[in-house]
């Protein structure tokens, strides 16, 4: 029962992959919801001068913070001011009804809202979205590239990112003091898997998770190796050898019995916030947007958490220390009457330094201008509700994983929408819930998506 259960969640968000996990939520870290209902929000503007602008969006939240900096955008230039008209819809209604305006030729709007999931589906065929590079160039120095590398094909750029979602621990410093450990001192994941260990023996709970309905940990283990789930040439690759050492080690590490499945499969789910909240799980890898989750989820354990750097398989590993996570990527319509603009009032609403500093204050994540990065005012902000909840300043981790942020190209991979499906729905329930063979598994899943994708 409890694997249909997990299946039945995953399904529910079939097209979203590698990087995004397949949790019933969406998967770009971001508080939206595929169920919100739809909405309309419009500026009010002064002057006659002034260009509309149609918005869609899923994430109602991206309403008011479009709204809030298209004002800063329109003081800062009343010779090109704007006013956004903005819909927010359900999140498969609102990429469905994009599909069908682009291929129609009516009915798109001038910017529009992708999840990372949906993205390679707009980018076959004939791209109906602008490219952005002219556009990214001004602030391109400070941006992580591997968050302009998801929504890019052929060296061309489509979507603006709105964080990184730099993958790190988040350690629950009281609990693990309290057990004879100092997080500081874990560096590698046989570290990671040893402390694991040892907090077991002195508590009886359990150190960390493995994860049935999303692939964070998965992920971010797979390109510290090097690996990806499409070889170089863009063949389906789930049967790799990194893969399979990757998920050969998580299982060696349920075995010890210090990892195990948190209720809802991974750490952001609605189902396991409260062991988390009781004590029950003593760590999570996740992407930094998790500091929203804590803050608003996890309040019993404000002042317990530290924010660190990933475990690494070797400690002189610096490559790709970690990867970015989940993602949404503001694109504009080509065909637009107004596009030009649009991506202009765009990148400065999603790149700036304006806008990133409020992408922090605001909603927790980590902005992917790093120019704000070392802005003290702004991460060591006492009064900033993300620096009061835990144990130490979230910016110092950030900067020592900034030049080591990687990616993975199944990411970015239009051939392929269903791998994630398939890795949570049928891979990680049938090892790390059934208890099978690794290579077994993987040589069915591969066959099974060959299969699929010859149809």
């Amino acid at each position: 029962m409890k694997r249909r259960v997990l299946g039945a969640l995953a399904c529910a968000a079939m097209a979203v992959i590698l990087a995004a996990g397949c949790s019933s939520k969406s998967s770009s870290g971001e508080a939206g919801s595929k169920g919100a209902s739809a909405g309309k929000k419009s500026m009010e503007v002064s002057g006659n001068d002034v260009t509309t602008i149609n918005v869609w969006t899923f994430i109602e939240l991206h309403q008011d913070f479009y709204v809030n900096m298209a004002e800063k955008w329109n003081e800062a230039h009343p010779d090109k001011k704007v006013k956004l008209v903005l819909s927010n819809m359900p999140y498969d209604d609102m990429h469905n009804k994009l599909s069908l305006a682009l291929e129609s030729g009516e009915g798109a709007p001038d910017v529009v809202d992708i999840e990372l999931g949906k993205f390679p589906a707009f980018m076959v065929g004939n791209i109906g979205l602008m490219e952005l590079n002219d556009v990214i160039d001004p602030y391109r120095d400070n941006i992580v590239q591997s968050r302009l590398g998801i929504y890019s094909k052929d060296g061309k750029e489509y979507g603006l990112p709105t964080h990184v979602g730099t993958t790190v621990a988040f350690y629950n410093e009281k609990l693990l003091k309290d057990a004879g450990i100092n997080y500081q001192d874990i560096k590698t994941w046989d570290q990671f898997k040893e402390a694991g260990v040892k907090y077991h023996e002195a508590t009886g709970k359990y150190f960390s998770c493995v994860e049935t309905s999303a692939s964070w940990m998965v992920n971010l283990m797979l390109a510290q190796k090097g690996g990806d789930y499409v070889d170089e040439k863009g063949n389906l690759n789930l049967n790799s050898k990194e893969l399979t050492e990757v998920l050969e080690y998580i299982k060696g590490m349920q075995e010890t019995g210090a990892f195990a499945t948190v209720p809802g499969g991974q750490p952001d789910n609605e189902e396991a916030y409260p062991s988390y909240n009781t004590g029950e799980y003593a760590v999570q890898i996740m992407p930094f947007w998790q500091t929203s989750r804590f803050v608003n989820y996890m309040k019993d354990l404000k002042k317990q958490v530290a924010i660190s750097t990933v475990p690494v398989w070797n400690e002189n590993d610096k490559e790709v220390a970690t990867i970015g996570g989940g993602g949404t990527g503001t694109a504009i319509v080509k065909s637009g009457k107004n596009a030009k603009l649009a991506a202009e009032v765009m990148a400065y609403i999603k790149l700036s330094e304006d806008s990133n500093r409020e992408v922090w204050n605001v909603l927790g994540f980590d902005p992917v201008n790093t120019a704000v990065w070392t802005d003290q005012s702004l991460t060591q902000n006492p009064d900033n509700q993300f620096i009061q909840f835990f144990t130490n300043y979230p910016f110092d981790t950030l900067l020592k994983t900034k030049d080591s942020i990687g990616l993975l190209k199944a990411y970015t991979d239009e051939k392929y929408p269903s791998i994630n499906n398939e890795l949570c729905t049928v891979t990680l329930n049938s090892i790390f819930e059934d208890g099978k063979d690794v290579k077994e598994v993987l040589d069915s899943s591969q066959e099974t998506l060959k299969n699929e994708f010859k149809k």
